[in-house]
């Protein structure tokens, strides 16, 4: 069993930045990728990026790529998800999830946090 909470949300304008973070708990943790999804209210949950297990493999999807950076401190049981300059279309709810796999398919993640919520003001 691995338990998730992220952290970090809030309300910042356009162009600004935040820095989410992902307590990662429980058995076996630090095998696990982590992956961060977001849910806009109305639209599907959306794959953000992904990091294995030990951080040789880091992925984004295309419309953050330049902008959030995802990195992870085993030591700290920490995965961290750093988002500059937000668009109004970042706001949604930001989700960390853990799989044993390398994937982006939301099904294939085992457990996941509560989310915490990013708005993003024009």
């Amino acid at each position: 069993q691995v338990q998730l909470a992220e952290s970090g949300g809030g309300v910042v304008q356009a162009g600004g930045s935040l820095r989410l973070s992902c307590a990662v708990s429980g058995r076996t943790r630090s095998t696990y990728a982590i992956g961060w999804f977001r849910q806009a209210p109305g639209k599907e949950r959306e794959f953000v990026g992904g990091i294995s297990w030990n951080g040789g493999l880091i992925t984004y999807t295309d419309s953050v790529k330049g902008r959030f950076t995802i990195s992870r401190e085993n030591s700290k049981n920490t995965v961290s998800l750093q988002l500059n300059n937000l668009r109004p279309e970042d706001t949604a709810i930001y989700y960390c999830a853990a799989t044993t796999e390398w994937t982006i398919t939301a099904r294939e993640y085992d457990y996941w946090g509560q989310g915490t919520q990013v708005t993003v003001s024009s």
